[in-house]
């Protein structure tokens, strides 16, 4: 896997015992060492599709066409790389043998599933290390209601009109922006993506504390602490800013959000 793919989830893939060859640094990896790392003992190509992809590996048709030629399989892991729906299988059509998803996220599945999409001949040898079978999946038994579960959520998911989806979510973080910015000491503006990379607004709140009479590390505190609970996303780069998704909620929660955000913001 490249340099720039290491994250704390590729200890699933040490687990079981394999070697990590890193490819590149951080930063940038040439064609030349992507050749280089192939050996006779290579199991898997492993990508990381996420926010750190395009930064420092090189493109992912060009890792599938050195696979290839050499009989190696590339597995991807996508886990939050829904949407856009056409993930599923993009992927695989592109030659990935296969890719993982979870069960949960945007797919709106039970928390405890994940779904893996690609070749029929590594289902079934993963189908022998898993439950209730005595392999390394044993312990993380998923019940056959949630397998179901899954499957009736993969079903909804694809039915779904997505293109009135992503139009929902551009209007719910515009009326965030609109509303929020009326209010002295805030500053609210609509980023792109999101913080997995997926292509999603969100919307950035910057508070400026003596204009507004509540530091940032205030604000996230209080909605965690009301009630309903509300868990908002503050940006690490900057010490002054929350983030606000509106991924999997529902209209009707997106304004209990920003209720309580103008409540707190207003000092009601």
């Amino acid at each position: 896997m490249f340099t720039s793919h290491r994250n704390g989830y590729d200890f699933a893939v040490r687990q079981t015992g394999v070697k990590v060859i890193e490819i590149g640094s951080a930063t940038h990896t040439g064609p030349i060492e992507l050749e280089a790392a192939f050996s006779p003992r290579t199991a898997a190509f492993i990508w990381f599709q996420g926010s750190f992809t395009g930064k420092g590996d090189l493109p992912i048709e060009q890792v599938i066409a050195a696979c290839r030629a050499r009989n190696v399989p590339v597995i991807v892991d996508g886990a939050a790389q829904l949407p856009p729906v056409e993930n599923l299988w993009r992927f695989t059509q592109m030659g990935a043998a296969c890719v993982i998803f979870s069960g949960g996220k945007d797919l709106r599945g039970p928390q405890t599933t994940g779904l893996v999409v690609g070749r029929r001949w590594l289902i079934r040898a993963m189908r022998r290390l898993s439950s209730p079978n005595h392999g390394i999946g044993r312990p993380m038994k998923v019940g056959k209601e949630e397998m179901a579960g899954l499957l009736a959520a993969v079903r909804r998911y694809i039915a779904l009109d997505h293109q009135d989806r992503r139009e929902r979510d551009e209007r719910v973080v515009a009326g965030w922006c609109a509303t929020f910015n009326m209010l002295p000491g805030v500053r609210a503006m609509r980023v792109f993506p999101n913080e997995a990379g997926q292509p999603l607004p969100r919307c950035a709140l910057l508070i400026e504390p003596q204009q507004a009479r509540i530091t940032r590390d205030e604000l996230v505190a209080r909605l965690w602490d009301g009630s309903p609970r509300i868990s908002v996303g503050a940006d690490a780069e900057d010490p002054a800013r929350i983030l606000l998704n509106p991924m999997t909620l529902t209209d009707e929660e997106a304004l209990v959000i920003e209720q309580r955000i103008l409540n707190l913001l207003r000092g009601t």
